[in-house]
């Protein structure tokens, strides 16, 4: 009986042996595999010049609010005087959104709101932060950089260190490929003419990362992302459509004729000279490289009504004009129409006359209203495909009519 029981023991401890050579081994086999799938895409991301595999799948799963922080970033600082706004206090009544007549605070939350502010004569009227954010949070404006690089590019015009007439491969003679990419103009640009085959199909998920739009806003190489991406659609000038690589093709422009970073430029001749209370950052494709001007800005909600501000005075901050008459004719002057039937010109949207508004995805906006003299910012954090930006911008036009 004993001796049964001493081999029935030493069963029971084979086995249990066996069970744990069995778990080691699995492991072993799990961490080989994890690793050498982590290095085919390491492998991947560094041929197509992506962030290494983990920061890229952070980056693409992020909402938009956390993107600031995950791609490298050059900062400029708050202005030196900062410009302070009066406030007061204005409540917002019930609002037309998508066929409802809904409380404003149930519009906020329907639309991912984050920040809302509301600036009329020049006094802040109305501001809301959702949890989490407040007045020193940066925001991401997505495409409301545009608008940011159109100004550096209007300021480089008034000081003749440019022309609209300019050719892209003017500026980059080692990307010209004999085809009509070589034709594209900085107007081309401006307006969304520029017929480069890069569509703002934007990817919902990782199986969209392929997407040449998807590349752009995440490469560590804008270079060689433009010269693996001059394939036309059309010819430059004959079609408008909204493609985000023109914005990318200006910005690199303007780093190209000042000799010194995007922001750096963006600073001197706009930030500080709008009174802005705290810093900004610009995302970059790396540190110390190019800055991605079609998207990747990042501020406070009352820096970005600041920029709005000097749209709606004129292109003036006090008494000193920041954009020159001749280019603030040209944002207020729609040249093509795109989606919805809106007016475009410039880097600036036109949703109805006489407005200027700066878009960007995931909810971002600048509304600017000189007849009632009403600015307003609304950063949001709306996934991608669910935005409605024709209800948004008609919830902006009644607030800004409130009091015309």
């Amino acid at each position: 009986m004993r001796v049964l029981t001493e081999k029935l023991i030493f069963k029971d401890y084979d086995f249990k042996l066996e069970i744990m050579r069995f778990i080691l081994k699995f492991i072993r086999n799990t961490v080989i595999t994890l690793a050498v799938i982590y290095g085919l895409l390491f492998a991947l991301t560094t041929y197509a010049h992506y962030p290494e595999p983990i920061s890229a799948i952070r980056l693409g799963l992020a909402p938009a609010s956390k993107t600031p922080l995950l791609m490298p970033s050059h900062e400029f600082a708050p202005a030196s005087k900062p410009i302070s706004l009066p406030t007061g206090i204005e409540v917002m009544p019930k609002v037309d959104y998508q066929g409802n007549n809904i409380a404003f605070n149930d519009f906020l939350k329907i639309t991912k709101t984050n920040a809302f502010l509301v600036i009329r004569n020049g006094m802040l009227t109305y501001q809301y932060y959702n949890d989490g954010f407040s007045e020193s949070s940066k925001l991401p404006s997505y495409s409301v950089a545009k608008t940011m690089t159109s100004l550096m590019i209007g300021k480089l015009i008034a000081d003749g260190k440019i022309s609209e007439s300019d050719h892209f491969v003017d500026f980059f003679p080692e990307l010209k490929n004999n085809t009509d990419f070589d034709k594209v103009t900085i107007r081309d640009l401006l307006d969304m003419q520029g017929g480069v085959l890069v569509s703002d199909n934007y990817p919902t998920g990782p199986s969209g990362w392929g997407v040449a739009i998807a590349q752009m806003y995440a490469t560590t190489d804008t270079m060689w992302f433009i010269k693996n991406n001059r394939k036309m659609a059309e010819a430059p000038g004959t079609k408008a459509d909204y493609r985000s690589v023109d914005s990318q093709m200006l910005g690199m422009i303007i780093r190209k004729v000042t000799g010194e970073k995007v922001s750096d430029y963006f600073s001197k001749n706009i930030w500080q000279k709008v009174g802005a209370k705290y810093p900004g950052t610009w995302n970059v494709d790396r540190v110390g490289g190019q800055e991605k001007t079609f998207c990747c800005f990042n501020a406070t909600a009352i820096d970005y009504a600041k920029v709005g501000l000097m749209l709606l005075n004129n292109g003036y901050v006090g008494s000193e004009r920041v954009v020159s008459a001749d280019w603030m004719k040209r944002l207020r002057t729609p040249v093509v129409k795109l989606d919805r039937d809106w007016g475009y010109g410039a880097q600036i949207w036109h949703p109805y006359p006489d407005i200027m508004m700066m878009m960007g995805l995931h909810g971002q906006y600048v509304y600017v209203d000189p007849a009632t003299r009403t600015v307003i910012v609304k950063s949001s954090d709306v996934p991608t495909g669910k935005e409605d930006e024709a209800a948004v911008a008609s919830v902006l036009n009644q607030i800004s009519k409130l009091r015309s």
